[in-house]
């Protein structure tokens, strides 16, 4: 565990939380088809907006190990998901898996993360994502056809439920090719270029995958809207944030809080509420605050004070004088996006209370924003519409490989592959790289340093199952000087060589079950 104020770094609780960043890595790159490592994870929330799944993590019903010990170290909006299950309401956790090579144990958590999901509740799919696999790798349907199968096995025998869940392939899934067409429409080739770096040279059938993809992020949400999860490493945060812009704006509607007639941008409107709090009605002529008051109010404060941009600053002055004696009066807006005329008049007689309906929008004075997200996503749906809820995320760290750097796929050593023979991978881990010091001397005198060591986190991650007490004891005993590395390696290779065997021996078990679930395990295009 890494020492300092760093609150991803160290619980509060006292048990270990592993780094699990790429040493070696030198900057943050979110690249879904590159060789993505964070060295910082901290700049995730800084520079992408991805929040801290240890504010979240007291909502979550039975945590699952990953989640408490901080191997799933962010997420976006997940709380609508651990409501849901914590209430027993519907939800949904989808990953899929670009079947390029053998599944590893960094797939493992993946892995994991839809089962528990699943176990709790939730809706669960696992679909192999062999559109992506043939247009961005190159993938011949034979390759894809082999390792995808390998993947549902490991998938099975870890424990997922195929009666339960759904499993599919995205070239085979007709529902998801339509829904891919139409969130096409809503996407366009400057705005591939800005998130994943397209040019001129880039395929046409790499750019069908991506929407392909988004169409999978929203595929649990085909038959109704509900809360969605998306398991996933930092690097494919990409396709989240675009899978999140596309479901709002497929709505047929905006809601959002406003203050007046016309339209405040956030900014804007965040400056008028200020000043609606700030302002007393009753020292004006007829006990009504104005629009007009509050643009005076507004020049009369210096800048620095009301701490916005002067071009935001002149903007909301203009629609203030503009609407003149207009009262400013807070009421929830319901802005008609891309509704038909039946369902704007449907969202109108469904509004109980007092309301204004304009020739754009609908204004009502009786509903807070919560409820009329709901009620706008009812109609939506009655009126043939998806209500899409914005799918939510939540993010692990990546694996250290075995030799150092980044776990690689395409590095046999780097990995213990979920195939390998269990002499194998306890040779792997025999041959690890470790966070030990020179000697043994020096190790008992200053500790280990566990937080840079591959063998610790198979610990973290892997080996010590849902025994936290046993995760603690190898870290404390590691940075105490009591456990030496190749004892620890030893101990570390001998589980992993039963995990192996187990795992694999569950494999042949599930084969029948494979056979019977509902996906095509030979591609027709091969």
């Amino acid at each position: 565990m890494m020492t300092g104020d760093d609150p991803l770094e160290e619980s509060e609780s006292g048990k270990p939380v592993t780094d699990g960043g790429a040493a070696g890595a030198d900057d943050v790159a979110l690249d879904p088809w590159g060789s993505s490592a964070v060295s910082d994870y901290r700049k995730l929330f800084e520079e992408f907006g991805i929040e801290r799944f240890d504010e979240v993590l007291e909502e979550v019903p039975d945590p699952h190990y990953l989640m408490r010990r901080g191997v799933i170290f962010g997420h976006r909006d997940y709380r609508p998901v651990a409501e849901a299950l914590r209430e027993g309401e519907d939800a949904a956790v989808l990953s899929g898996f670009m079947p390029t090579g053998d599944p590893h144990i960094g797939h493992k958590l993946v892995f994991d993360e839809i089962i528990w999901h699943q176990q709790r509740g939730a809706d669960a799919y696992g679909l192999i994502a062999d559109l992506e696999a043939n247009s961005a790798r190159g993938m011949s349907w034979d390759e894809i056809d082999e390792h995808a199968r390998d993947y549902l096995l490991s998938l099975l025998a870890l424990g997922f439920d195929p009666e339960e869940g759904t499993l599919y392939r995205q070239s085979t899934n007709r529902e998801l090719q339509d829904l891919a067409f139409e969130l096409g429409a809503d996407a366009n080739f400057s705005e591939l270029e800005a998130i994943y770096g397209f040019d001129g040279g880039t395929d046409v059938s790499h750019m069908q995958s991506v929407v392909t993809q988004m169409a999978d992020i929203l595929y649990p949400q085909l038959e109704e809207p509900k809360p969605t999860v998306i398991p996933v490493g930092p690097d494919q945060d990409p396709h989240v944030r675009l899978a999140r812009d596309l479901a709002e704006r497929t709505r047929f509607f905006k809601v959002s809080k406003a203050y007046a007639s016309f339209e405040l941008e956030p900014a804007e409107r965040d400056l008028v509420a200020d000043l609606y709090e700030q302002l007393d009605p009753a020292e004006f002529d007829d006990d009504s605050l104005r629009c007009v008051h509050v643009a005076e109010a507004i020049e009369e404060t210096p800048l620095e004070e009301l701490g916005v941009p002067a071009d935001t600053l002149g903007s909301v002055l203009t629609k203030l004088e503009e609407a003149g004696m207009e009262p400013v009066r807070p009421r929830t807006r319901f802005f008609d996006r891309r509704a038909t005329d039946e369902a704007f008049d449907a969202l109108i007689d469904a509004i109980d209370g007092e309301k204004r309906v304009y020739e754009n929008h609908v204004d009502a004075f009786e509903l807070e924003v919560g409820e009329a997200e709901e009620l706008a996503r009812e109609v939506e749906v009655d009126n043939g519409g998806y209500g899409f809820r914005p799918p939510s995320s939540i993010y692990h760290r990546f694996m250290t490989g075995l030799t150092g750097g980044k776990m690689s796929s395409s590095v046999p050593a780097s990995h213990i592959s979920l195939l390998d023979d269990p002499e194998d991978g306890y040779d792997k881990v025999k041959a690890a790289t470790t966070g030990g010091r020179e000697t043994a001397a020096e190790q008992r005198e200053k500790g280990g340093k566990a937080d840079e060591c591959p063998v610790y986190e198979l610990y973290a991650y892997l080996l010590a199952g849902d025994d936290d007490e046993f995760a603690k004891r190898v870290y404390d005993e590691c940075v105490g000087g009591e456990r030496l590395c190749g004892d620890c390696k030893e101990q570390a290779a001998q589980l992993i060589r039963e995990f192996l065997a187990e795992h694999q021996e569950k494999r042949a078990e599930v084969e029948g079950l494979l056979e019977d679930a509902d996906i095509e395990l030979e591609s027709p295009r091969a």
